[in-house]
Parts: structure tokens; C-alpha cells; sequence
């Protein structure tokens, strides 16, 4: 708890959707009737009925998230048909099945499997860490179908509020109303939860890893400052509302910036998008953007049991680089998969710690040809649209994996780049460099392994944060390498959608930030705000500070007015 410039109680969380908001505190809690579950007979002939009834309830599960995915797009859509795939899974059914064996009754069966897997993640850690969410609330789906109960969730409000909750399943995120869920604020999950990102696309204000949030009374009127990273209760109704008002004014002044990226002084800064396919490239393609600077293509995949051809994976990238051809670019990363985003004909099984283990770059080391392919495919799609393409490899760790990506990518005649989320990348930048084209700071997991913190691990939100002053010094290492070098340095993490740590990123030396195609116009209007020198100073604040708390308001104090 904190205490607000008021006296009046606050508490204190993660920001990670910008934006200030004042409403009615509405709790959700995702919790089935009481009565229902003891009223529940579960009596079946046999295991095989007991487990066709399961199959039954998690078939409607995974519908449900298949209809509300086909309502929606980019993350949203992405996290959605995750989960209908979990749903589904057949480890999953197979646990229940053991269960059933054992002797357990169905929902003791249900529970019991969903439990096994959620050791499993959270033994994990890492990125495999955010399914547990996911598994707790198909749980929570599947035990409402069994005893006849409507799905838990989140319901539509009936008037405008602030949304608090222990923690947001995606599901529950990715439908909600921007007019009518004013801002988010969560107990658990970090920068870069599931939570978080879609409530990005979103462009809700929101806060997360807010200890105590649950505590507060139903209908408590909250002021959510999702820059700073505070929630007031029942703050100065005349002051919160003027803040509400200039907030309001600030982002419809945002929303009319138009490109390009630049500093007020005029010093370029290119404004990228991030896309997972076709149809997110056509609609980031419409936004005052550069071209793409994260290609995710491992997300094109995650439904695939064998690995498409050359020329299908040509055709797959040719739509995302067609809707860029206009003189812009893309950068397409290979397949980044593993850990939380397992891909059939890739990755690795019974891994004791994926988001450590062989991931990214890491899958060609035993099966070259996959990297091989891969990079056929792209060169055949960038020769037949025509746009400018560069390729950079996931998980690079050392010079000499560096150079040998470097050396294929560069036969096929594209540009070849890393992504530096490994601290070793960071620290070895201006060697990488001699190898390379560009860098691109992926500061999600740069963030993880550089503060060895689980980015799911509530107690440690405060770890994962990306103004972190240690994992700065690494952003700032890598840039300084780029100048150095004459060499382009981007960030293609969700830190580069926070209008804020944009300004100290190219204060820093950074040459493009790549985010979601919602936080283009905020982040380039920011930008245009300052001038250089200012950047610079925010830079040299945000480093200098203990913590990110710290960080923020000394960078706020320098560029907000």
C-alpha cells in the first residue's frame, strides 16, 4: 500500500497499458455455484461413459473459445485458438482417463489431471508458467458444462467500471468492451501476461500484479493510472476527473499522428509493426507505419503436425510481405518455437525447463534442414513480391552462432540480423555486429533471463519489468554497439509500445521500435513531442534510477507537462 499526493490510499502495481481512468470498482470472480457441484450426481455406467462425457464438455469448451477467437484478431485470436487447442489436448485427456481408472468421480478426475499439468507448467517456469491461468479456467469451463451450469467469465457490465480481478483468463480479456470496462487491475501476471497484451490491443488502461486488489470493496470508486502504476480508492472526485479529462485530450491528440517516425527536432526513428500473419499484416499495413519489424512466423504453425513445404511456406510469407511492397519493409524472425509455443514438427518434448532448453535458433542445431527450408521459403517469397526482406534468428546466444545464421541468410542475398534476448547477446553486441546486418532487442525475454525471474511469478512482477535499470544497461550496451557499428539496433518487445520507454529507448540510441499496430500512433506522437536532447536526458534518468518506480517518475517529470 501507498499513499497518493493526497493522503488518500493507494496501492501500487506493474503499468502496462498507458492511460488514466475513473470508475466503480466491479470484482470478478470466477467461481461455479457451491450447490450446483454437490448437487452433481456423476454416476456413469463405466469409465468409458464417465470420459465421454468429459470429451463432450471439452469439445463445447473449445468451440467456445474457437467462436469468440473468430470475433476478434491479432493477440486476441491468437491466445483464444491456444487455448481451444488445450482444451482439447490429448495429455490432458489422458490424465482425466487415469484418473477415471483410479477410481476418482469425474470431477475429482477433472481436477486431479488439470492439477498434474499445472505442476507441471509451474515446475517449468517461464514462458510454459502463463498456461496455468489458461488451465485453471478451461477447468473452471469444463466443470460448469459437467453440472449444468453456464460457463464462468466475465459478463458484460451494465455501466462503465474498472474491472478487478485475482487474475484475467485470455478469454475473458479478449471480449471485453473498451467503452465499458474502463481499466483493468490484476493480482497476479506481469508485463508481458497474457492479460497485459491484449488489453494492449485492447488500448484499456491497465495495471497488473497489484497486491491486495481483491480487497477492495465492490463499487469503491478507483482512479487506475496505467503510466504510473497506481491505483487510487476513493480519490478527489473534481481531481480525478480532471486528469481523466487531460488524458482523454492527450490520446485524441495521439490518435491523429500520421508518420513518420521522428523526434521534434526531426531525428528519424522508425515506427515498425509486429504481425503473426496475412490478415494482421493487411490491417498493420493501414497504420502510419514503416513496415514490419517482428514477423512472428512460428504463429502461422502452431495447428501444423507436419512441416509444410517450401513452396506453402513461400506462399504463407508472400501475403504478409505483399502487404508491405510499397517501399517499406519486413523483418521476418524464423520459427521461434518452443517453450510456450510449441510447434508440432519442431519442437522438442519432455523438456524439464523449455524456456531454457532448445528453442528458437536451438532447433536447427540437430535438424539443419529445418532452418534451411525455412530460409528457401522466405527468399523464394521476398524475390516474388518484391519487398525488402530481412531475417533474424531467436535464442542467439553466441558470435559463432551469430555468424553462421548470418552466413545462410546472406547466400540467399537478404539482410541478416539477431534477436538479443539472451544477456550474452547483449554483452557481446559489438562482436555480433561484425557478423551481422542488425539487431533486434527482444526485451521480453531479455527481461526474464536477465532478472532470472518467472514472468507469471506475481511476487516477482515487480522483476520482470522492462524499466528494469539492469536490463536497460543491456539495451543500452546493444545501442551503443549499433552506433558504434553504423549498424541499425531496434526493440521488437512490448517495451517498445510504452510511449515513455520508447523516449529513453531512442534517447539510448536506438534506431526502430516494433509494436502492435495499436500503439503506433501513441508511440510516434510521444516521440514527436520531444526533441533528441530531451530523449537523451530520459535516458540517462531512467539508468541512473534504483528501481523502475523510480525510472518511471523520473522520466515523467522530464518529458509529461
Amino acid at each position: 500500500m501507498v499513499t497518493s499526493s493526497d493522503a488518500r490510499p493507494a496501492l501500487r502495481g506493474t503499468p502496462v497499458v498507458p492511460g488514466i481512468a475513473y470508475g466503480p470498482a466491479l470484482l470478478v470472480r470466477n467461481e461455479i455455484s457451491p450447490d450446483a457441484i454437490a448437487q452433481y450426481d456423476g454416476a456413469f455406467a463405466d469409465t468409458d461413459d464417465a470420459l465421454a462425457a468429459y470429451e463432450e464438455a471439452a469439445q463445447a469448451v473449445a468451440d467456445g473459445f474457437v467462436r469468440k477467437a473468430s470475433g476478434v484478431s491479432g493477440a486476441a485470436a491468437q491466445v483464444l485458438t491456444a487455448s481451444a487447442g488445450l482444451a482439447r489436448d490429448k495429455g490432458l485427456r489422458n490424465a482425466v482417463r487415469k484418473q477415471l481408472r483410479a477410481g476418482d468421480d469425474l470431477l475429482a478426475a477433472v481436477h486431479g489431471a488439470v492439477e498434474q499439468f499445472v505442476t507441471i507448467f509451474s515446475n517449468m517456469g517461464g514462458l510454459m508458467a502463463e498456461r496455468v491461468t489458461d488451465l485453471l479456467d478451461i477447468e473452471r469451463r469444463l466443470v460448469a458444462h459437467l453440472v449444468g451450469e453456464p460457463e464462468p467469465g466475465v459478463g458484460m457490465p451494465e455501466a462503465p467500471c474498472v474491472l478487478v480481478a485475482e487474475d484475467l483468463a485470455p478469454s475473458d480479456t479478449a471480449g471485453l468492451d473498451p467503452r465499458l470496462v474502463l481499466a483493468l487491475v490484476t493480482e497476479r501476471g506481469g508485463p508481458t501476461s497474457h492479460t497485459a497484451i491484449i488489453a494492449r490491443q485492447l488500448g484499456i488502461p491497465c495495471v497488473v500484479g497489484v497486491v491486495e486488489a481483491m480487497t477492495v470493496a465492490a463499487g469503491t470508486l478507483l482512479l487506475v493510472d496505467g503510466v504510473g502504476g497506481t491505483v487510487e480508492l476513493d480519490p478527489d472526485a473534481a481531481d480525478a476527473q480532471r486528469r481523466v479529462a487531460a488524458d482523454a485530450e492527450q490520446r485524441k491528440a495521439f490518435s491523429s499522428w500520421s508518420g513518420p517516425g521522428a523526434t521534434a527536432d526531426g531525428v528519424p526513428v522508425k515506427i515498425l509493426a509486429n504481425v503473426a500473419d496475412a490478415e494482421s499484416a493487411r490491417s498493420a499495413s493501414g497504420a502510419p507505419v514503416q513496415g514490419v519489424g517482428l514477423f512472428r512466423t512460428e504463429l502461422c504453425f502452431l495447428n501444423r503436425k507436419e512441416e509444410p513445404s517450401v513452396e506453402e511456406q513461400a506462399g504463407i510469407y508472400g501475403e504478409v510481405l505483399a502487404a508491405f511492397g510499397d517501399s517499406r519493409y519486413v523483418v521476418v524472425r524464423t520459427l521461434d518455437a518452443g517453450s510456450d509455443k510449441p510447434v508440432a514438427f519442431a519442437t522438442h518434448e519432455g523438456e524439464e525447463n523449455p524456456a531454457l532448453g532448445v528453442r528458437g535458433l536451438r532447433l536447427s542445431f540437430d535438424n539443419p534442414g529445418l532452418m534451411d527450408r525455412q530460409l528457401d521459403a522466405v527468399a523464394a517469397a521476398s524475390e516474388q513480391t518484391g519487398t525488402e526482406t530481412w531475417v533474424m534468428a531467436p535464442m542467439v546466444a553466441t558470435v559463432a552462432e551469430a555468424t553462421e545464421f548470418a552466413e545462410k541468410v546472406h547466400r540467399r542475398g537478404l539482410k541478416a540480423g539477431v534477436m538479443v534476448e539472451v544477456p550474452s547477446a547483449a554483452l557481446l553486441a559489438h562482436r555480433m555486429l561484425e557478423a551481422v546486418d542488425f539487431l533486434s532487442i527482444g526485451t521480453n525475454d531479455l527481461t526474464q533471463y536477465t532478472m532470472a525471474a518467472d514472468r507469471m511469478a506475481t511476487d516477482l512482477a515487480h522483476l520482470t519489468d522492462p524499466w528494469q535499470p539492469a536490463v536497460l544497461q543491456l539495451v543500452a550496451i546493444t545501442a551503443e554497439a549499433g552506433r558504434q557499428a553504423g549498424k541499425p539496433v531496434g526493440v521488437c518487445g512490448e517495451a517498445a509500445a510504452d510511449p515513455l520507454l520508447a523516449c529513453v529507448l531512442v534517447g539510448m540510441g536506438i534506431t526502430s521500435l516494433s509494436m502492435a499496430a495499436a500503439a503506433v500512433r501513441p508511440v510516434g506522437a510521444r516521440l514527436a513531442s520531444v526533441t533528441m536532447d530531451a530523449c537523451e536526458e530520459a535516458a540517462e534518468a531512467a539508468l541512473s534510477a534504483a528501481d523502475p518506480a523510480g525510472a518511471r517518475d523520473a522520466v515523467r517529470a522530464l518529458l509529461v507537462r
